[in-house]
């Protein structure tokens, strides 16, 4: 299907990139993605999906907007206190790219649900979902995109192990929740580091679906804010894992 003249002006930035190109923007069009997490991490990466021009985005989130919120996810305004994050986030994502169809899920993700996206994206808080959306992505073969941030530091990585033979997954890397796992409002977490993840997530999935680059499969991307360091590592498949091992 070819590209209308408004999408050709929009995305004119991507076409002329040869690791994207027309054939590349119309991956991005035809795309569906499911994002579980509609605030830090998972808001600015919607924004910049759909700003992309990302199909279809599916949503979930049962929080409303807090101020507390405010100072990181920069989806949002003091307009926007005490409403569905989802419903708020949606608005933002149509009025940017009124292409996209937003699935608008206003609800705690469990795995009692189908999820609509071929790739799946964690910016979720704590891990008892993650393992569970973990479980599901490697059952369901879909790739999983990663991204969690706290105090100065952040991490990303892309899971692959119901897609790629060999690939690890989440729980390769995290077999359980750690002992002093703190969550981000006991712990803290400086604002841009969150929107440095969800722009690292957002690359990620441009890169799966439009076959650009090399993902962070069977890597960690870590950032480390206060001493202004970025790093990979190597992770390697557990054989023990209860999810993916043998």
């Amino acid at each position: 299907m070819a590209l209308t003249p408004q999408q050709l002006e929009r995305h004119k930035r991507h076409i002329l990139l040869k690791e994207i190109g027309g054939p590349g923007v119309q991956k991005l069009l035809d795309a569906r993605i499911s994002i579980i997490g509609a605030g830090a991490l998972g808001g600015p990466c919607a924004m910049y999906l759909a700003a992309a021009g990302v199909g279809e985005i599916e949503i979930w989130d049962n929080d409303v907007v807090d101020r507390s919120n405010l100072q990181r996810q920069v989806q949002f305004t003091e307009e926007d206190i005490g409403q569905s994050k989802v419903a708020r986030l949606a608005q933002r994502l149509k009025a940017a790219a009124p292409d996209v169809r937003v699935l608008e899920r206003q609800q705690r993700w469990s795995e009692a649900y189908k999820l609509a996206g071929s790739i799946l994206i964690d910016a979720t808080d704590n891990f008892e979902t993650r393992f569970v959306l973990n479980r599901a992505a490697h059952a369901l073969g879909r790739y999983l995109v990663s991204g969690a941030a706290t105090r100065w530091s952040g991490q990303i990585s892309v899971f692959a192990s119901g897609v790629q033979p060999g690939a690890p997954c989440y729980q390769c890397f995290v077999p359980e929740t750690p002992p002093d796992a703190e969550a981000c409002e006991d712990a803290g977490v400086v604002g841009p580091v969150t929107g440095i993840v969800a722009s690292h997530m957002a690359l990620e999935t441009l890169k799966l679906i439009t076959g650009a680059g090399r993902p962070l499969i069977g890597q960690i991307g870590i950032i480390d804010g206060l001493g202004g360091i970025s790093r990979t590592v190597k992770l390697n498949p557990d054989t023990d894992c209860p999810v993916c091992g043998g």
